[in-house]
């Protein structure tokens, strides 16, 4: 199919593309620079012309959110939604699907909302490897979207113990394995060592603290895991949720953390800069001793990131809704069951790692809430770099995506804050400073950090931009950087909520906001890897073989995922060559 978008207001950061009037030409799913005069034209006048979202951190696929959807019926028939009520003829079990849902949603759904609102890219942050099959099965099932998963590692028995042992080759050796037995795209951590301490009903608050039975600090997993990221090349860096994440005082764990890592070299297949990607950040930016004198020092973080080279962050804004938190993080969760008395859900994954599902209400008169909420924005607008800083909620749990327009008009317009914070708890003028911050963002920044930034950070280098030999996926949003206020937040709001047109792969699958293609279906990225030294790869799988016959559930073969699980796949060959 070849298309011609004529006349529309691009804005494209990687390319440095700031709202100019450009056409851009599409043909057998790319960027190219002519096309026939058979392609279809698409008038863009008055209009603003994006790359495809890419959300790099979204929970949407995989046992936690298949938890969540069984904990919470009354989530998912709430906010039904007519435009995705479209017969999508499932290719497994050839029935119609409707849709639903606000915070936990079916896959059809979200595949449909995520495009509604031109994103074309999402990455599920965290996945058991055990729980890889279910994952890529509900990927098959999540249309209109590229989708690549990110595989919990930071918990793992046979990592902590070769870390332990100073055995980092044979660690990568098993990464190396883990990562084409999952199909997996990169390296999470999540409270490294905490969870596993979990096991045994305890917990880790310091980067410092030793995992007990492994005599290893959570540090020392965090760099372990860096250098062996970068051994193996992987597009992505290493993918943080550190220790002590949601308490009060947590921000110089959050560094402390952070730091662990960044004397490891980048090296890698992809553009990116950064050795440590550190998540939802919001969650870590907290001062104070306790819950009376809770305070934001997003400042202070914000300091941290401005001065510092090889990290990036995205926020986890808080949206001040009612939703469904979930996490590799199992005490954390429990710890915040223990504040609602809520339902709750736990799980412990074999030798790997665990996790915790919540509801929770973020309830603006709350004066914790109000100031998480500030956080989120405070690091956003007090982060000089936006290549540093990437958008997203941590859906669900900073709150749904669907409530992006309503963060990207807090962002643009100090009246919209206003406006907020005159509704909400006045700690939030006390212990935050976000009253004070004049800084709106620009449609170039908000391009920046909802699409060309969060691609180079995976490590995606036909993602999040619209030159030459890019991915053909566009957004086109009914926005007139002329005419429009820019900084008026309902006309933010409604411009972001629903696109003019999505195209994804280059086939047009939302038209004024209506879905008109609802059985295109997205790719899944994944990494393969090779090991180049086969005699450290062979003691690796001895080691593993005896694991799986004296502790797992299940027989190594059943454990693989093959790739029939990924039918629909782009595969990035990475490895560690030797020395």
């Amino acid at each position: 199919m070849e298309l011609i978008i004529k006349n529309g207001y691009v804005y494209d950061p990687k390319n440095g593309i700031d709202g100019e009037i450009k056409d851009i030409m599409v043909k057998d799913g790319k960027i190219v620079d002519n096309v026939s005069k058979e392609a279809l034209e698409i008038d863009a006048k008055n209009k603003v012309v994006m790359p495809g979202g890419v959300d790099h951190h979204t929970h949407i696929a995989g046992s936690k959110v298949c938890v969540g959807r069984m904990l919470r019926p009354e989530d998912i028939r709430r906010n039904p939604d007519p435009m995705a009520q479209i017969p999508h003829i499932d290719r497994v079990m050839m029935v119609k699907r409707g849709g639903g849902g606000f915070s936990v949603m079916p896959t059809w759904t979200t595949g449909y909302r995520y495009a509604q609102m031109g994103y074309t890219t999402c990455f599920d942050p965290a996945f058991a490897p055990m729980g890889a099959k279910h994952l890529h099965e509900e990927f098959e099932r999540t249309p209109l979207i590229d989708k690549g998963g990110i595989c919990l590692m930071g918990n793992n028995w046979m990592i902590m113990e070769y870390l332990h042992d100073g055995e980092l080759e044979k660690a990568a050796a098993y990464v190396s394995w883990l990562l084409n037995a999952t199909k997996a795209y990169g390296i999470k951590i999540v409270n490294p060592g905490g969870v596993e301490a979990w096991s045994w009903g305890k917990n880790i608050t310091s980067g410092r603290d030793p995992v007990p039975y492994f005599n290893l600090t959570s540090n020392e997993i965090i760099k372990g895991l860096a250098e062996i990221n970068e051994m193996l090349e992987l597009p992505h860096s290493i993918h943080l949720h550190g220790n002590n994440l949601g308490h009060p005082g947590n921000w110089d764990t959050f560094i402390d953390n952070a730091d662990a890592a960044l004397d490891v070299s980048v090296n890698t297949v992809s553009e990116r800069e950064q050795v440590v990607h550190a998540t939802h950040v919001q969650f870590y930016s907290y001062g104070g001793e306790s819950w009376k004198d809770f305070s934001s020092k997003a400042d202070a973080i914000a300091d941290y990131i401005n001065k510092t080279k090889n990290i990036t962050i995205d926020v986890g804004f808080v949206t001040l809704d009612e939703t469904t938190t979930m996490t590799g993080d199992g005490p954390m969760e429990y710890n915040l069951y223990s504040t609602t008395n809520l339902k709750w859900a736990n799980n412990d994954v074999g030798l790997e790692c665990g996790s915790g599902l919540t509801p929770f209400i973020y309830n603006g008169k709350n004066p914790v809430n109000a100031i998480q909420w500030a956080a989120g924005l405070e690091l956003a607008l007090l982060i000089d770099d936006p290549w540093k800083v990437l958008f997203g909620t941590d859906h669900p749990n900073g709150g749904p995506f669907i409530r992006y327009p309503d963060v990207f008009s807090w962002l643009m317009s100090k009246k919209a804050r206003d406006e907020k914070i005159a509704k909400i708890n006045k700690s939030v003028r006390r212990n935050a400073i976000i009253e004070s911050l004049d800084r709106e963002y620009t449609l170039y920044e908000i391009a920046t950090i909802t699409r060309a930034a969060n691609a180079k950070v995976l490590g995606l280098t036909e993602k999040g931009h619209l030159g030459i030999g890019a991915d053909a996926d566009i957004a086109i949003y009914n926005l007139d950087p002329e005419k429009d206020k820019l900084n008026d937040p309902e006309t933010i709001k409604k411009a972001f909520m629903k696109t003019h047109y999505t195209i994804k792969g280059g086939e047009i699958v939302v038209k004024e906001g209506r879905i008109v293609n609802p059985e295109h279906m997205g790719k899944t990225y994944i990494v393969e890897s090779e090991f180049g030294d086969k005699e450290i790869y062979k003691d690796m799988l001895n080691d593993l073989e005896m694991k799986f016959k004296k502790y797992y559930a299940m027989q190594k073969s059943t454990y693989w995922t093959g790739y029939e699980y990924v039918p629909h796949r782009k595969t990035i060959k990475v490895g560690y060559k030797g020395d």
